[in-house]
């Protein structure tokens, strides 16, 4: 089909950035950054770009409109930008803070999501005074210290928020206000009932370790060692040393990141950490690994249509989409896709950005991982996490997001668009269950999670009354799933490979033969290999719903299926998907072995390590 020429647009508002130097990532801040001003109210407090909701309040919702451009504007002024217009800013931080004030943001509840937006208040406060603090008149002063000083003597949600508070408490000592600094302390070492190991937080009293991990726990302690002023927060910089090396084993050869839990519509705040370790000056890397998984991740978004016509950033992921949103996620969510920006801080001087950009040693080895229960291999040059799952069923699609059996960064995941057509579901890193053929159950969480050597064990239920045994592992560029299946009745299954963005159907090589299942295109290959099931399964290309992957909005899906009876049953079955895969026959002529049940479960046995949360309090 011929290309057929359409008018310029915005969708891919990054696309002619290279992302070679400071200057380009510069360039890139004000790209994003300029469309949200023709949003600013008149009084300069709230910018709002769409009219989707958020489950907060719409005050709130246009607040994080104006603090959310804080995580790239503070430091890019710090680096010495000429171009930002401070005047609205400062202004619509008296506004926001003045009860009298129409554009007044509203008062702090205890658990509010302006708590999470002062943060970047208090970022700005210690980094740029003489832009948003001096210019204030003194009654202007004392409504914005009153502000923070409330607000940071309410109680956060227990999880990363509690960082919120120090930097709200670092931006007042910045300002010299009278503050109860006990209430920091308090949050300091409540933060340490969430640390794990090995620089591995859990984000909460819940198994959740996700990419917020990096760009939250890390980022934030990262910014506090290195201006905070305490000792105490020196600690955050040995944790984030300690990670850098599991994170690298994230990303693809092109720069994407490992498409994994929730809040993904942050987009390249992922970026973040390296960039973090930039500002705080920690070359637990060599500068120019730093560098080249900093500039290469945001490379990848440039080819991405992230945005709306008129270049604001949408709601989803690698395009517009709220199928995959959180119900926090307001029209000015995404832009703390900034806090990537974080190293343009720096000047063009530094070791960071005079480095000469170097690829990341990828051991071939597959990255063992605990703490988020991974196993990462980076096949082809992709990034692929076989995962034990984690605990979160009261996120939406928290059993896409968390519980999956493998994570892609070049093919992302998919979410389900509908809970009652189970022949039509994706189930694309996962396997579903249905006993009635139209709904459908996957796993949720579990009751075991083990990993011995390079291979995880879980024991999870679909149903109260069946229990299923996982064993995964790598072989090679394939990685093999095993499921032990007991059931007192007949159970319908459905489990799926990587979906890949379609092709065309009238060159695409496709191959459905008992219980294979690949399909070519021009970009990608992505098959699916019964090994030996107890029970006969049916392969098949499935053309998934629309707008349900969060990387291509159409994909195909290879999969197996079949009726297990009551009793015990085995599955058994080899996944692999690559770029430019040549030839499906070729590829395929290094299948794995026919699993050995009996030796996963005596390995699991001897060598198997629970994955477990370690907390430090014992409160929590």
């Amino acid at each position: 089909m011929p290309d057929i020429a359409f008018p310029a647009n915005s969708f891919r508002p990054l696309q002619n950035n290279p992302f070679l130097t400071r200057a380009d990532v510069e360039q890139a801040l004000a790209t994003l950054a300029r469309p949200m001003e023709s949003f600013r109210s008149e009084g300069g407090a709230r910018i709002r770009c769409g009219i989707a909701a958020a489950h907060f309040d719409q005050a709130a919702a246009d607040l994080e409109g104006f603090s959310r451009l804080l995580w790239g504007l503070v430091p890019a002024q710090v680096g010495g930008a000429d171009w930002i217009d401070w005047e609205p800013i400062a202004r619509g931080l008296a506004a926001g803070t003045d009860p009298q004030h129409p554009e007044y943001w509203g008062a702090v509840p205890d658990r509010n999501q302006r708590l999470v937006e002062l943060a970047a208040i208090g970022f700005a406060l210690k980094l740029v005074p003489s832009k948003i603090w001096e210019p204030l008149d003194d009654k202007a002063k004392r409504n914005v210290t009153n502000y923070l000083v409330t607000a940071h003597s309410r109680h956060c949600h227990d999880n990363n928020w509690k960082f919120f508070r120090l930097l709200m408490g670092m931006g007042l000592r910045s300002i010299g206000a009278d503050y109860d600094h006990t209430l920091d302390e308090e949050y300091e070492a409540e933060l340490e009932a969430f640390y794990l190991g090995d620089g591995w937080y859990s984000d909460g009293p819940i198994r959740r370790v996700d990419y917020y991990i990096p760009f939250a726990f890390h980022f934030y302690g990262l910014i506090l060692a290195t201006i905070g002023q305490k000792p105490a927060y020196e600690r955050y910089r040995e944790r984030a040393r300690m990670i850098a090396s599991d994170i690298g084993r994230w990303f693809a050869d092109d720069g994407a990141g490992i498409v994994f839990g929730r809040s993904l519509t942050y987009r390249f705040a992922q970026a973040g950490f390296f960039g973090a370790l930039a500002f705080a000056g920690e070359e637990v890397l060599p500068w120019g690994v730093l560098k080249g998984l900093y500039l290469r991740h945001l490379r990848w978004w440039s080819s991405q249509p992230m945005a709306h016509s008129d270049g604001i950033l949408s709601i989803g992921y690698a395009y517009p989409n709220l199928l995959m949103s959180e119900s926090y996620n307001s029209p000015q969510s995404p832009y703390w896709a900034l806090k990537a920006f974080l190293p343009l801080a720096l000047p063009e001087d530094h070791p960071f950005w005079l480095a000469e950009e170097m690829a990341y040693p990828v051991d071939k080895t597959p990255s063992v991982q605990k703490h988020p229960g991974f196993v990462i291999a980076n096949p082809s040059g992709d990034a692929i996490a076989l995962s034990s799952g984690q605990q979160c069923l009261h996120m939406r699609h928290g059993a896409e997001k968390y519980a999956k059996f493998a994570y892609s960064a070049r093919y992302g995941f998919s979410v389900e668009s509908d809970q009652v057509r189970f022949d039509e579901a994706v189930f694309d890193g996962m396997i579903g269950f249905s006993d009635d053929g139209k709904h459908f159950r996957v796993r949720e969480t579990n009751e075991t999670a083990i990993i011995a050597d390079q291979t995880i064990y879980a024991r999870w239920r679909p149903y109260p009354d069946v229990v299923v045994h996982t064993w995964l592992y790598w072989d090679g560029q394939f990685h093999v799933r095993v499921h032990q299946i007991e059931t007192p009745r007949p159970l319908k299954t459905i489990e799926g490979g990587f979906s890949i963005a379609r092709g065309d159907p009238d060159q695409d090589q496709t191959k459905v033969e008992g219980g294979h299942a690949s399909i070519r295109t021009a970009r990608d290959m992505s098959a699916i290999v019964d090994m030996g099931s107890t029970c006969v399964r049916a392969a098949r290309l499935h053309l998934a719903p629309p707008n349900t992957n969060l990387i291509s909005a159409k994909t195909t899906v290879p999969q197996l299926r079949c009726e297990i009876p009551s009793g015990e049953s085995v599955l058994m079955a080899a996944f692999i998907a690559q770029p430019d895969g040549g030839q499906v026959e070729n590829v395929l002529a290094s299948l794995p072995q026919r699993p050995d049940v009996a030796a996963l479960q005596k390995l699991v046995a001897e060598k198997g390590v629970p994955i477990a949360i370690m907390r430090n309090n014992p409160n929590l």
